[in-house]
């Protein structure tokens, strides 16, 4: 249940961040290409543009491609977000944080359903351990219960060695 909730909240996330990209994209379309031969902070204050150190250009983010071709700006020498670490770096600080969290998601799941069978386990073996002590007082009851009885047969002289003893007697 919660895993679903879980994945339905990060699916709409990224909806809700795709539409909001692609709604900038159209409307600073030509933002980008003025802020070209200034610097990298003018060029990244509007969040659809990338920058490119090696050519000095302010250039639209190619939403087509998820990752731009290294005929547009080489990774290493794009700026997108801030300019002080470049776009392969970026890449990878984001992919090792993502696994981070997919593993994390993974432990969790594994820990969850550990931690809910070693409960059931407890409660098993509550349960027969009762079950086990309602057996016991039973057979003590039963014992009890014999004993008596036995005491009975012998105060009124019915043995219980023969069952026909009493008709023999008349």
């Amino acid at each position: 249940m919660i895993q679903t909730r879980a994945f339905l909240l990060s699916v709409v996330f990224f909806a809700f961040c795709f539409v909001i990209v692609l709604g900038q994209t159209t409307n600073t379309a030509t933002n980008c290409t003025i802020k070209s031969n200034t610097t990298c902070e003018e060029c990244l204050k509007v969040v659809s543009c990338l920058w490119c150190i090696s050519s000095q250009k302010c250039i639209d983010y190619p939403v087509k491609s998820i990752l731009p071709s290294h005929s547009v700006c080489p990774l290493s020498e794009a700026r997108w977000g801030v300019c002080w670490m470049n776009f392969q770096t970026l890449i990878i600080t984001i992919s090792v944080i993502v696994g981070v969290i997919i593993i994390a998601i993974f432990v969790c799941c594994f820990c969850c359903c550990k931690c809910e069978n070693i409960g059931s386990k407890r409660s098993d073996e509550r349960a027969e351990r009762q079950a086990h002590l309602r057996k016991f007082r039973q057979d003590e009851r039963k014992a009890e219960m014999r004993q008596r009885h036995e005491e009975l047969r012998l105060k009124y002289g019915l043995s219980k060695d023969n069952p026909y003893s009493r008709f023999e007697n008349s």
